[in-house]
């Protein structure tokens, strides 16, 4: 089945294909377009699709925001198919033969799986600028070091591309300012609103479509922006309300809020609707003429050029086998409470976990500092939680989940990427939330009825590894501190009963 503006396909002799995240005129293979001699085709895969697992929030997005593109592209005066076929490769094959154009272009794949599946199909490759670093730069970069860390790809991406530095020095006479960045959220604080979007006719066509899917999470629409006009008002609404106290709070949880000073931009990003040059841009611009505070400022630049642009580099660079790691051989099976949050009596697990239900969405400390947490604790097996990950989050791709799980959020690859697991007891929840307030469990207790189960589960975790970390030096004072627990026995024998608890669903 396709939808489109129709041709017999006389003078076209080109198809351009166009994934569901490469939805951007003025880059990929769209950049050098002929109207009038390109065919511009986009494929919905029905594989894809009837997957109930996906959150509907994430597929109304992905289906809706193609749809709209389709008619930008349509009103810039181009041929375009939107067919839906049974996988990708099968819907590019029945267009070749179709319109007997052999010539197929794309930009290159932001999946292995993808890649793979065009190249054995003969679909030919065209850099992929939707990122500020291509693999090759990244490979180049890469070849200087031993270990890839993050703040040295962040320091040369600012010196290479020009942003806040004066003569080779950052802006402020620091390259970041985490100590300003870390403060728990304050009581009673006026927090920035985000507003519904306008939905039409296309979001509604493609809502009712997708209604009896049986997907997970709210069936609602409206949250996220389906096209780049409403999506570049997202932007400007986070510079002009969010930008400036965005830094302090980067970190913080609240129930207060569901967004707090975050941008929510992160799907625009990586669908194509925004492009890194000019978010970017937005910000410099708000720092020089509206005069945004630089912590804030340098932190949220720190995410999309160093951040972001790492993970993907890393995505290709550590391989394709990579989502396989399992260093720290955790075999258990994803909790119940990921798909149902009233399985847990925890409050922030089951706050964070709703949130997810209602807008496929939670900024990136729930997601590593709760949800990874947890499930690193419990010894759930990396594979599961990828897989979640991937399916409920509304800017979730292979390129993102793969190394935040994979190698941050589980530590599952022996510190390839990141130097130290990402874990903490109740104490660092309690500190940077207001979660704990009124929970059954108390954050400073590991052991007894009432122990919180992050906190009892953290110390049989460093005890059950530790010769996985002992040649590690940043973990020295976390493991140094095994030594003065007088009651280690107690809590490894509440550790395996809670963990069976979270397993069975009854904590």
């Amino acid at each position: 089945m396709s939808s489109s503006r129709q041709n017999n396909g006389e003078g076209l002799n080109r198809i351009i294909y166009v994934s569901h995240d490469q939805l951007n005129l003025k880059y990929g293979a769209l950049a050098n377009a002929n109207p009038q001699t390109d065919l511009i085709l986009l494929v919905e895969s029905e594989r894809m699709v009837k997957q109930s697992r996906w959150h509907f929030q994430r597929v109304h997005f992905i289906l809706s925001s193609a749809k709209h593109f389709v008619t930008e592209l349509e009103t810039a005066g181009f041929n375009v198919q939107y067919l839906t076929a049974k996988d990708t490769a099968t819907g590019i094959t029945e267009e070749k033969t179709k319109y007997r154009i052999e010539n197929v272009i794309c930009a290159e794949p932001t999946s292995y799986k993808l890649t793979k599946s065009l190249s054995d199909i003969g679909v030919k490759f065209v850099p992929n600028d939707f990122f500020l670093t291509s693999r090759s730069e990244f490979k180049d970069w890469a070849g200087g070091y031993k270990s890839f860390k993050m703040e040295d790809f962040y320091r040369w991406q600012r010196t290479r591309l020009g942003i806040l530095v004066d003569g080779g020095k950052p802006e402020g006479g620091k390259w970041n300012f985490d100590a300003d960045n870390r403060l728990p959220p304050p009581k009673n604080h006026n927090w920035p609103k985000y507003t519904k979007f306008k939905t039409d006719q296309i979001d509604q066509a493609v809502a009712d479509k997708l209604k009896d899917f049986g997907y997970w999470g709210e069936v609602q629409i409206g949250n996220w922006a389906t096209t780049r006009s409403a999506a570049l008002e997202r932007l400007a609404e986070f510079v002009k309300n969010s930008l400036a106290d965005f830094g302090p709070y980067e970190d913080a949880m609240t129930q207060e809020s569901w967004s707090l000073n975050h941008s929510v931009i992160s799907p625009y990003l990586n669908n194509g609707l925004l492009h890194a040059s000019e978010v970017v841009q937005a910000i410099v611009d708000a720092y020089k003429k509206q005069k945004r505070a630089l912590n804030s400022v340098e932190g949220f630049i720190r995410q999309v050029i160093g951040w972001r642009e790492y993970v993907n580099a890393m995505y290709w660079y550590l391989g394709e086998n990579y989502r396989f790691e399992n260093k720290l051989n955790a075999k258990h099976k994803l909790l119940p409470m990921f798909a149902d949050p009233s399985c847990t009596k925890m409050n922030c697990l089951n706050s964070i976990i709703t949130d997810v239900k209602a807008r496929a969405w939670v900024h990136h400390i729930p997601r590593l500092m709760v949800l990874s947490n947890i499930a690193n604790l419990v010894g759930v097996s990396p594979q599961a939680v990828l897989d979640w990950m991937r399916s409920v989050f509304v800017d979730a791709t292979d390129w993102v989940m793969v190394p935040n799980v994979i190698g941050m959020g589980m530590h599952a690859d022996s510190g390839q990427m990141m130097t130290k697991p990402y874990i903490s007891g109740g104490a660092y929840i309690s500190k940077m939330s207001d979660y704990c307030k009124g929970c059954a469990f108390d954050p400073k207790l590991r052991t007894g009825e009432n122990a919180c189960p992050f906190t009892t589960l953290y110390w049989d975790y460093l005890e059950r590894n530790k010769s996985a970390f002992t040649k590690n030096h940043r973990m020295f004072q976390q493991l140094n501190g095994l030594k003065r627990l007088s009651d280690l026995d107690q809590v490894k024998v509440q550790a395996q009963q809670t963990i069976k608890a979270l397993l069975d669903g009854k904590l």
